[in-house]
């Protein structure tokens, strides 16, 4: 059996480390915004060689708070993609404001740039781009339509660990990287646990106001806040991960040129462009007959996910925000979308037994 992801083997390479860091954890007695998240925070904005950088609770607290930082009105519009994951939108709607979904481009997934400038009204005020399966969007264009209209740039990298864009990493170009350490994630904690990075002394100091409760001084609450911060041990663990981020994102790289080159053309693969470094936290095909070929894989023992079976205007969660709107670019992405084995874990060999079996198909 060839299995979509293991999170057990996956971190067998640093099990010996994070058993010393528990008990490291455990023995010092501090639990909760110490050490380990202030060094974490300064390694990862190191990595992206930016300056500020907050550790959060999980992926959808860094875009809330990204958002809340804005200081937007009720009512306001962002712009996101239609295609995204759920977590994404609803960032949107707790901060009392309404997403305006846009079409992806069909050869990249990625938000469209000349579809946001066809939804902008006078109402909006961001637009929050999502770097989807691990490509970065075309940042160029979204940046020149975000600085001509004055409007904010919310990065959701939560699939992005280490991608770029003509060379500049996934996070750096907006007003703020919201990033998600989920365990499947590139860059995975062993729970949940995220980070922002922002481009302002005066955004940094109040996300970390934002995440304690609104309080800068213990007891002293300056802003409406929430509960929302970086585990300690969580970011104990992160921290011996990071240094192997690259490893990691070189590993899953390889393995996606093996599909690459050598799946047939009956699938639909990820565009390949000079400019983007993708860092494959998904590798995804499209096929028309995609439940079927799932169950053929299975019947082969081959594991894979879909990412993701209900587009969002068709959750029922979001009826009432996404109604009168169609959006067949999504559907059709959501309809055909099939994610196959490209871990850490995987070796060259699985992967061409995959190929093997996809191409009999």
């Amino acid at each position: 059996m060839i299995p979509y992801e293991n999170l057990k083997t996956l971190n067998h390479p640093f099990e010996e480390q994070l058993k010393n860091k528990f008990a490291l954890f455990l023995d010092k007695g501090w639990y909760i915004l110490g050490a380990e998240v202030a060094l974490f925070e300064r390694e990862f904005a190191d990595y992206h060689q930016e300056k500020y950088v907050v550790g959060v609770a999980n992926g959808l607290d860094a875009l809330i708070l990204s958002l809340q930082c804005c200081g937007f009105k009720r009512g306001d519009e962002v712009i996101v993609p239609s295609n995204t994951y759920i977590a994404t939108i609803l960032s949107i709607i707790h901060c009392g404001l309404v997403p305006v979904l846009v079409e992806p481009d069909s050869s990249t997934y990625n938000i469209d740039p000349k579809a946001i400038l066809q939804s902008l009204t006078e109402k909006t005020v961001a637009i929050m781009v999502v770097h989807l399966y691990g490509q970065c969007c075309e940042m160029d264009p979204i940046m020149e339509i975000a600085v001509h209209h004055q409007l904010k740039v919310i990065e959701d990298c939560a699939q992005a660990h280490g991608a770029k864009y003509k060379n500049k990493l996934a996070g750096t170009f907006g007003d703020f990287g919201a990033f998600s350490f989920y365990p499947t994630k590139n860059l995975g904690a062993l729970g949940d646990a995220g980070a922002i990075i922002c481009k302002s002394e005066t955004d940094y100091l109040k996300l970390k106001q934002l995440r304690n409760y609104g309080s800068e001084k213990k007891y002293h609450n300056g802003v409406i806040g929430y509960n929302s911060r970086l585990d300690e041990l969580q970011a104990s663990f992160l921290r011996i991960k990071l240094p192997h981020l690259d490893e990691i994102n070189r590993h899953k790289r390889k393995l996606a040129s093996v599909y690459n080159a050598y799946l047939n053309d009956s699938f639909i693969k990820p565009r390949e462009d000079t400019d983007f470094y993708s860092v494959y936290h998904i590798y995804n095909i499209l096929h028309p007959e995609r439940d079927k070929l799932k169950h053929y894989l299975l019947e082969n023992n081959i594991v894979t996910e879909i990412h993701y079976p209900v587009a969002p205007q068709d959750q029922p969660a979001l009826k009432g925000y996404l109604t009168g709107y169609d959006y067949p670019i999504s559907a059709k992405i959501h309809q055909r979308t099939l994610s196959l084995p490209c871990s850490f874990i995987h070796t060259e060999d699985e992967i061409f037994h995959v190929i093997e079996i996809l191409n009999k198909f």
